[in-house]
């Protein structure tokens, strides 16, 4: 398990670093590894906010919490993710896919041309992403239970590359590239 915990606009203290990672501990056991966990304690005049994203099995969860004191705000978020988790576990009863699928990696690049005239467009950003093979109703709980717009995965029937979006109108979209 990979833990990072960031302190904002407060003095980072060892004793509520503990009391984070003595918490997420909780959330372990729902999880199969690995898991990386990121979370960020800030302080905003009279408001305490934690922030938790897991990045696990093949699924990413966020959530926040804003309470009156550091320690009851940590023990929010953490219920709240262990909430998720467990709904999502009970959703999803994995089913059983042939084997000789494999997670497909590919690389993303944005390109920009803002703030550029008679230009070529530039990468301003790029990202590696993993297809994790899975259904479209696997896909769709993903994606609802993520804040991103997108989702990238590998149809168990098919074997192909598909791109489940959310759309303007609220419903989801779904492109199939076929190979």
């Amino acid at each position: 398990m990979q833990i990072s915990v960031r302190f904002r606009h407060m003095e980072p203290s060892d004793a509520l670093k503990r009391y984070v990672l003595e918490r997420i501990q909780r959330v372990k056991r729902y999880i199969d590894e690995p898991i990386e966990v990121n979370v960020i304690l800030l302080v905003e005049k009279f408001r305490h906010i934690a922030e938790v994203t897991i990045f696990a099995d093949g699924f990413k969860i966020n959530a926040n919490e804003e309470a009156e004191d550091m320690c009851t705000a940590i023990d929010g978020v953490i219920d709240k993710v262990e909430k998720q988790i467990k709904k999502y576990r009970k959703k999803i009863k994995r089913p059983r896919y042939n084997s000789n699928i494999k997670s497909l990696s590919f690389q993303m690049n944005v390109l920009s041309t803002e703030g550029m005239e008679y230009e070529k467009p530039r990468i301003i950003k790029s990202e590696r992403l993993v297809a994790k093979p899975m259904d479209i109703n696997q896909a769709i709980m993903q994606l609802d239970s993520t804040n991103e717009d997108f989702l990238v995965f590998s149809d168990i029937h098919s074997e192909n590359i598909n791109l489940l979006y959310r759309r303007h109108d609220g419903h989801l979209g779904l492109i199939e590239l076929q190979t």
